[in-house]
């Protein structure tokens, strides 16, 4: 025999984080997902030839840094008011869609050389 407890005792779902994830596990998710995204990427690349025309190498990290800083919190900025406004399951089917709308347009700019 099985009790189930009142509904009061119940709890709610959570927004945000999820339950069980201390703030560690997601600091280093995060970090880890965007430091193997950005190696190699085109701003490395660019900080990298900005650097040996400048031949100021702090000057150009404290750019791309406070650059990076910037985008990311906007990111997350725009990501939690998107979070408060939409359900996980329509920003999931709009970033498929926003994916596949990208790859299309690639795709058939590749076909058209």
């Amino acid at each position: 025999m099985t009790l189930n407890p009142p509904d009061t005792l119940k709890q709610k779902p959570q927004t945000a984080p999820k339950a069980g994830q201390p703030a560690t596990r997601i600091f280093l998710s995060t970090f880890i997902t965007i430091f193997l995204a950005e190696i190699g990427d085109k701003t490395q690349v660019t900080t990298l030839l900005m650097t040996a025309e400048s031949h100021a190498p702090w000057i150009v990290f404290l750019g791309a840094g406070s650059a990076l800083v910037l985008t990311s919190f906007l990111g997350v900025w725009l990501g939690q008011w998107l979070a408060s406004h939409l359900t996980p399951r329509l920003l999931d089917t709009l970033a498929g869609g926003v994916l596949l709308v990208i790859s299309v347009a690639l795709l058939w700019d590749m076909l058209q050389i």
